[in-house]
């Protein structure tokens, strides 16, 4: 069941689909209370926590999950991290997924993903490039734009294929990290 927080701020997608949301300003609310939970149970084990993802560019579409990057001292401190994140509602995928990256989901009923959070070395590449993207699609609306309409694109072309769309956004936001801040 959808707690009434997740319920309110329009959160989840079933686990393997993908289906986009319009813009909802509430998505930075849950953000700021899932942060707070975080920080909370981490304590000194988080060096920083930041919102990423599609839904903290204020302006696009987005699949409506929160991604969160946690950034701790060590990539090998994330382990660390499972039994805390646990206690507030976590799953640990682990870390063979994605190099470099602990990742951490939160479902409705095991199946309809709401939050993945990723827990990655504070300053390391992976930090730096969650970041960036997300800055420069801030910025610039009208490359947010151009990602909005590929997501649109590749949501219909793989709706029940999250993985392969993924993938296929992989050369765009390589182009992106490639150009830099």
């Amino acid at each position: 069941m959808a707690s009434e927080h997740e319920q309110s701020f329009g959160l989840g997608v079933g686990n393997k689909s993908v289906k986009l949301a319009d813009l909802n300003q509430s998505w930075h609310e849950a953000y700021l209370l899932e942060e707070a939970a975080i920080r909370k149970a981490l304590g000194d084990l988080a060096v920083d926590v930041q919102h990423f993802g599609s839904t903290s560019i204020p302006t696009i579409k987005a699949k409506p999950i929160i991604d969160i990057a946690v950034g701790v001292r060590r990539f090998e401190d994330g382990l660390a991290c499972v039994e805390p994140m646990a206690s507030i509602g976590y799953v640990y995928a682990g870390s063979n997924i994605v190099p470099d990256d602990h990742i951490f989901g939160r479902d409705i009923q095991g199946d309809t993903r709401t939050h993945l959070v990723h827990v990655v070395e504070y300053g390391g590449p992976t930090w730096r490039n969650f970041l960036i993207f997300r800055d420069r699609l801030r910025r610039e609306p009208d490359l947010a734009h151009a990602y909005e309409a590929l997501k649109i694109e590749l949501a219909a072309k793989y709706a029940n294929d999250r993985a392969s769309y993924t993938a296929a956004k992989k050369d765009f936001i390589q182009k992106i990290l490639s150009e830099g801040a």
